[in-house]
């Protein structure tokens, strides 16, 4: 199958700065991907070239299998939704939506009847004459996604269109945009800096760091396997254990990651598992979360590890400078390609 989208060792450079450094991946016909990475890490810059606001110092960028890296944006089959929804304030949002077919030239019965068939898919329907200023965020969110998706592009780019909005809201769209993407099929790829977007709608994520690819994995992947120091923190901010530690507890300097849910909080010189692993040290600081508590303690060893204790479980001391042990299971270790 060819793929939608494929990036052929694919550079960007900005004088002696790699903003994206010989990326070469590929996103399969009705994907939803995700690019994940701290500000600065090359997703966006890798999301420009995508839809042709830039072009690649080094490398190829094909669509359905043509080379556009040439190609100017108006003549890729790719639209973008942004951040900061662009919609025009003296348009209502049927105007809005409808404002791709009129400057292709389609009549106005035609126009308005696909903008009305996009805004029932984004449940906005009745609200097809109101004015942007009347929206709400998460509306206007939706008014950005249908006049993408009236052009019926082959790929749909989304540059962060959720960073606007509060928390509930942002969950929301995430479970709407996951389910207009399944519907429609199309191909998007989707830019953010939140892991938990990320892992919640993506299909397969890739993780950026310095203009690299670091990882491209399905989520489940990405969050069980990561396969260095960077990924684990990032993606569900593991435990990385390395130096004294790590030959501590395994008998090995060998670097591993450990999530903080997998690391069980118990009294302190209380007997473990039988084949667990553990050590001890002191409490540090504690965070209420409701169903659960994240316990960060200093290792004797030196370092903090943090572990996460549900409530409900047998109590023990949470006085902060309490000695308290650290148990898990040698089977929750992710040994990591480097440190």
């Amino acid at each position: 199958m060819t793929p939608a989208i494929e990036l052929a060792g694919v550079s960007r450079l900005f004088g002696p700065v790699h903003a994206l450094d010989d990326v070469s991946l590929s996103v399969a016909p009705g994907e939803f991907f995700a690019l994940l990475g701290p500000s600065g890490s090359g997703k966006t810059t890798c999301l420009r070239l995508i839809a042709g606001f830039d072009r690649p110092t080094h490398g190829k960028i094909l669509l359905d299998g043509e080379d556009v890296t040439a190609i100017p944006p108006f003549d890729r089959s790719v639209n973008t939704v942004f951040q900061d929804y662009a919609l025009f304030p003296h348009m209502s949002v049927a105007e809005n939506v409808a404002y791709g077919p009129k400057v292709r030239g389609v009549a106005e019965p035609e126009r308005k009847r696909l903008a009305l068939e996009v805004l029932e898919l984004v449940r906005l329907a009745k609200l097809a004459d109101r004015s942007p200023a009347q929206l709400s965020g998460g509306q206007k969110q939706r008014v950005a996604l249908a006049r993408a998706l009236i052009n019926k592009p082959k790929v749909l780019l989304l540059d962060e269109p959720l960073g606007a909005l509060d928390l509930r809201l942002r969950e929301e769209m995430q479970i709407e945009l996951k389910a207009i993407q399944q519907q429609v099929g199309i191909t998007f790829v989707y830019v953010t800096h939140d892991q938990g977007e990320a892992l919640s709608m993506a299909d397969r994520v890739a993780v950026f760091r310095d203009g690299r690819m670091e990882q491209l994995d399905s989520p489940r992947e990405l969050y069980v396997h990561p396969r260095t120091a960077f990924v684990a923190r990032f993606v569900g901010s593991a435990n990385v254990v390395d130096g004294e530690l790590a030959k501590h507890i395994t008998g090995a300097a060998r670097a591993f990651a450990i999530r903080a849910e997998a690391i069980e909080v118990i009294a302190a010189g209380a007997p473990v598992p039988a084949g667990a692993l553990s050590c001890e040290g002191v409490l540090e600081d504690l965070h209420y979360h409701g169903a659960t508590s994240r316990w960060h303690v200093r290792t004797d060893a030196g370092p903090i590890l943090a572990a996460v204790r549900p409530e409900g479980a047998a109590p023990i001391a949470t006085a902060r400078g309490c000695r308290v042990r650290l148990a898990w299971s040698r089977e929750s270790l992710v040994p990591l390609a480097d440190t």
